[in-house]
């Protein structure tokens, strides 16, 4: 399918600039809810603006589904958390310029590439995503700024 740039913005950590995210959907969409609510294939694309330990990159991943899902919805989802956080520390350090990519394939599942490589089989569950993305677009974002952004506000 062919997939639109919905938007696209950086993830600051202080003054630091950490990545630039872009969301990518078939049609475009301005609120969290739309987004979430498509059942077509979506894909967010991180590109790393500085150098990051993986493993704290796989917790701040934990964290931030976390902080945006109760916590019976979380812990269903544990084992995929888990595996999701092995991807990364799988990898040591993600350095600056390195990409990795959470696609939603319909029928298939959450699909994750890191350096071009895909990593293992698809997450089956279909609230996986969903709980990916909340990182970004949820009650309780990494960052407003980047969400705003993702979501095609202006800045």
């Amino acid at each position: 399918s062919d997939l639109a740039l919905n938007g696209a913005g950086v993830r600051y950590k202080a003054v630091f600039k950490v990545y630039a995210a872009g969301l990518y959907l078939e049609k475009g969409a301005s609120t969290s809810a739309e987004v979430f609510g498509m059942s077509g294939p979506k894909r967010l694309v991180v590109t790393m603006l500085r150098e990051i330990d993986s493993a704290e990159l796989g917790k701040l991943f934990s964290r931030g589904m976390e902080d945006n899902m109760d916590k019976a919805s979380f812990s269903k989802l544990v084992p995929g958390v888990l595996r999701m956080g092995q991807i990364f520390s799988d990898h040591k350090k993600l350095l600056s310029g390195d990409q990795f990519m959470v696609d939603w394939l319909p029928g298939t599942g959450t699909q994750v590439t890191v350096r071009g490589i895909v990593q293992g089989q698809p997450f089956k569950e279909p609230e996986f995503f969903n709980a990916l993305l909340g990182i970004w677009l949820g009650n309780h974002p990494a960052d407003w700024k980047l969400k705003d952004a993702l979501l095609g506000k202006p800045q």
